[in-house]
């Protein structure tokens, strides 16, 4: 399932760093060339990072896993809760909580409260309120829905997360370390790798390649429940 040909990641500018001037020290083993100053990342690389991180994947699917899909910068909001919708998975895409991880509780609790707004203002309690209480309860619960819809369903810490750029969700990225969750991670040449489990290195910024990502994980967890 997993046999990707390279062609499909240079077709969606997986290719494609950043700046040699913003190119982090420790991105260099995975760069081919400079092009114009600008790093070409090593396809056979990430191809090859990729598929070690499908295995895994696989093997978190069979466990019945929870995978935790994190991209909130604005190429990555829409594609993160289209695919993760559409894998019954758990997001965030429009802003990490801080505390989301370690302090979960406290985000349950959160949930807890969004679930209960919803409720107050159902169809069938719509006329308990004012007008102006209700114009306050709904401004309320849209204010909770963008931080937390995308893990109202989510009942336990995720058992892994998987992140587009690394640098821009870096809180994300240290509460997992803090919890010893592991992280599969878009890595750009401008990041650093070392808290990341399953380092892919490519491009975090094109929408074609973000598109790319969450495709190839998308096909390979369908197919992972299947077998």
């Amino acid at each position: 399932m997993n046999n990707i040909p390279i062609s499909d990641l240079f077709n969606s500018k997986v290719h494609f760093g950043h700046l040699k001037r913003f190119v982090s020290p420790k991105m260099f083993k995975y760069i081919y060339c400079m092009n114009n100053k600008i790093s070409i990342i090593n396809l056979d690389l990430t191809l090859k990072m990729l598929n070690e991180a499908l295995v895994f994947v696989g093997n978190v699917i069979k466990n019945n896993g929870v995978i935790l899909f994190v991209g909130t910068k604005k190429q990555a909001r829409k594609l993160i809760k289209e695919y993760a919708e559409k894998m019954n998975m758990p997001y965030v895409n429009f802003r990490w909580l801080g505390g989301l991880l370690t302090n979960y509780k406290t985000i349950k609790n959160s949930i807890d409260k969004l679930k209960e707004l919803e409720i107050k203002l159902s169809s069938n309690n719509e006329n308990k309120f004012t007008k102006k209480e209700g114009l306050i309860l709904n401004r309320k619960l849209n204010k909770l829905k963008l931080s937390l819809e995308g893990i109202r369903n989510m009942d336990k810490l995720p058992d892994v997360l998987f992140i587009i750029d690394v640098n821009y969700e870096s809180i994300a990225l240290l509460e997992a370390n803090r919890l010893s969750i592991p992280v599969i991670g878009i890595v750009d040449t401008n990041s650093n790798p070392d808290l990341v489990t399953y380092v892919i290195p490519g491009n975090d910024d094109s929408t074609d390649a973000i598109k790319f990502y969450l495709e190839t994980f998308y096909n390979f967890i369908i197919f992972s429940k299947k077998i």
